[in-house]
């Protein structure tokens, strides 16, 4: 096994490593933010470097730390350093003596100096708050699949007063229900730093409930969380069929309401659809604000795509690319943002040029998952369905306004959702030149400006068909 050669100090710039490390360390802290650099990415330091493999280890103080900065920045720093110091082919995480000894990182500082504890009162009840730093208002893409959802929760956390409580979020996996609930705990945490925030899934919530009741510690379980100020719990449909955990659940949802604190639950789906769950508990969700989020349109989509590109800028994503992604990665927001961390590394670190067929090659097994074949077929069918007019009337020759309209948008669709061309959308629909498809197409385009329910229309029959 070859020798490993340790890595000096980053402040000795003699050495390329030490000098690589202290461009990229402040390169991760302009773009990732103080507190996201200061909580999880400070800590690290270089351990050892292979120079005959390319391998260089980075080291943390807790399997915590390193688990977390493995999961969500190791295809950054592995782009960072191919791209400052291409002799590190190979990025490894873990645990080390070398890495400096730090606070836990879920810990998150106060943004202003800590206000003095009142007499008599210890430093210890002012909680840490075990938050996701990444998740926060700011960097939430926001479109018209979300927007209720986003300022509903930007109400709970920033006003004085609400009006609703609970709030209740739902959507489908990776639409960003998780990102907004830590959002809100950071936001409320900024302006009541002393406040007491407590976040868990409901699967976290049902274990320590199970462990409470086994310990005879019920008591604690149960003061330790009717006395937050604000209350989170992800994924509410876990506790189905729980039946002790949902007795414990509603009382804690009661305590909580009635003493004016707030209370913010997400689920995969509406209370109405919650099978297995108490009736009472659902009227009890029921009883706030309901807020859905919809799968991402290809607008939100591209959006999505732009702000991730902003935080990779040595990346160079070509127009016909970010559209390729945006219109083949429909399925959830989390899987198209790990499309683009994966695609970033792969051609730092086989230097390739980012082009349509490079991401095929790369992104070949997501691809194939998301594949979802729209026809003209299908969308003539639901076009029809939604306006109210025969299926024939796609491929016949009236020109009623009440037909042309329908088929124009039909058109539109056909060539904004599938890969068919102008003539072929044209003989799909009884026959007509590519050119009556180009009209379509551009009197669309244009009216959607015009036209908010026209817009609407267009926007609902392709989550329609998207889904």
């Amino acid at each position: 096994m070859p020798a490993r050669n340790a890595v000096p100090s980053s402040t000795d710039q003699t050495d390329p490593i030490g000098a690589a490390w202290d461009s990229i360390r402040a390169g991760l802290r302009r773009d990732c933010g103080a507190r996201t650099f200061d909580g999880w990415l400070r800590p690290i330091a270089l351990g050892g470097f292979d120079a005959e493999t390319g391998s260089l280890r980075l080291e943390l103080p807790s399997q915590f730390m390193a688990d977390w900065v493995q999961t969500h920045f190791s295809e950054r720093l592995a782009l960072a350093w191919r791209a400052r110091l291409p002799d590190v082919r190979q990025i490894r995480i873990g645990v080390g003596p070398a890495a400096p000894k730090t606070a836990a990182a879920v810990e998150i500082p106060a943004p202003a100096a800590p206000k003095q504890p009142a007499e008599g009162e210890d430093d210890e009840s002012i909680p840490a708050v075990a938050l996701e730093p990444r998740y926060r208002f700011e960097n939430f893409v926001v479109g018209k699949a979300n927007e209720v959802a986003f300022n509903a929760a930007r109400t709970l956390a920033i006003a004085d007063k609400v009006a609703f409580n609970p709030l209740f979020i739902h959507g489908g996996t990776g639409r960003g229900k998780t990102h907004l609930l830590h959002a809100i705990g950071h936001e409320f945490h900024r302006l009541r730093p002393r406040a007491k925030i407590i976040y868990m899934s409901a699967e976290k919530f049902m274990v320590e409930f199970v462990a409470a009741l086994r310990a005879n510690e019920t008591i604690r379980f149960k003061q330790q969380l009717r006395s937050a100020d604000l209350l989170m719990i992800d994924d509410v449909q876990f506790i189905a069929g729980k039946e002790s955990t949902q007795e414990e659940f509603f009382h804690t949802m009661n305590e909580i309401i009635s003493a004016g604190r707030r209370l913010a639950i997400s689920s995969d789906r509406a209370p109405q659809d919650l099978d297995g769950i108490e009736p009472r508990i659902l009227s009890r969700l029921s009883w706030g604000l309901v807020a859905d989020i919809n799968a991402a349109d290809l607008e939100l989509r591209l959006s999505i795509i732009q702000k991730k590109l902003e935080q990779l800028p040595d990346v160079s994503v070509p127009e016909d690319v970010v559209m390729f992604l945006a219109k083949r990665i429909s399925s959830n927001v989390r899987e198209l943002e790990g499309a683009l961390n994966r695609i970033a590394a792969y051609a730092a670190m086989q230097n390739r040029t980012i082009d349509l067929e490079f991401v095929g090659e790369v992104l070949a097994n997501i691809l194939r998952a998301n594949q979802r074949r729209i026809s003209i077929d299908e969308i003539q069918t639901r076009v029809s369905d939604h306006y109210r007019i025969r299926k024939a009337e796609m491929t016949s020759a009236r020109r009623a306004r009440e037909v042309a309209r329908p088929r124009q948008v039909a058109m539109y669709l056909s060539k904004q959702l599938t890969p068919r061309s102008l003539p072929e959308i044209g003989r799909r629909f009884g026959g007509r030149d590519h050119t009556t498809v180009i009209h379509a197409v551009r009197q669309i385009e244009k009216l959607r400006a015009q036209d908010p329910e026209l817009d609407s229309d267009i926007r609902l029959l392709t989550r329609q068909l998207e889904s």
